[in-house]
């Protein structure tokens, strides 16, 4: 097994070489996020963004739901990788933040693929249709939030759907026996619950800070 520190110049090396580079409206909503001070390491990073774009187009997602939106930039990613005619809609809680999103969204022209809704995401999730519509669902908040979040869209993904789950490994601390804290044990009691979840077939990446993709059955 091979394993070696990724650098930023690993990283951005990466980033170049992908499909999906990074233009000028990413740039500055980077920028503009990087200027919030450490709320700013909220944000995915360029590599991951890219991965987002690829699933999104790998399943040909027509409907997508994001959980925990910050800034905007996963959520630029998902609606640029989506389907003509497709959606995306983004659940957060603060005004503040998501607005730094929505000025990037229309510089980007993609405000109108893209419905933000300010509410707890659990209410705007039990609000949605039962059926099984979503292509791909992406969840990046509140970690003790996840299990629930994960009941509310698991039966909302088609089957061939993904659900992609930021921050499983939670910079290494789930493995951690003295780590104790509310989002390391949040998070191993959910990646728990996805291992043992027949209703879906998922993988833990090593990469970013542990993103789980899992496969609606």
């Amino acid at each position: 097994m091979r394993s070696f520190t990724v650098t930023d110049e690993v990283r951005a090396y990466a980033v170049e070489h992908g499909s999906w580079r990074t233009d000028e409206v990413m740039r500055r909503l980077r920028s503009e996020t990087a200027a919030l001070g450490d709320p700013a390491g909220m944000q995915v990073g360029e590599d991951e963004g890219q991965l987002l774009t690829m699933l999104t187009r790998l399943v040909g997602a027509r409907r997508a739901v994001e959980v925990g939106t910050f800034t905007g930039y996963s959520s630029l990613c998902i609606a640029r990788g989506l389907a003509e005619g497709g959606s995306l809609l983004c659940c957060d809680i603060s005004e503040e933040w998501t607005a730094v999103g929505r000025r990037a969204w229309a510089a980007a022209g993609l405000a109108e693929r893209i419905e933000l809704r300010l509410a707890p995401a659990l209410d705007t999730l039990r609000s949605l249709p039962t059926e099984p519509t979503i292509d791909l669902a992406f969840i990046d908040a509140d970690k003790p939030g996840y299990a629930a979040y994960w009941a509310e869209l698991v039966p909302r993904v088609r089957p061939g759907g993904l659900l992609v789950v930021d921050n499983v490994l939670w910079s290494g601390r789930v493995v951690e026996p003295d780590a104790d804290d509310a989002n390391t044990e949040a998070l191993r009691a959910f990646n728990d619950l996805v291992a043992a979840d027949a209703r879906v077939e998922a993988v833990v990446l090593t990469a970013f800070d542990g993103l789980t993709v899992a496969r609606k059955r």
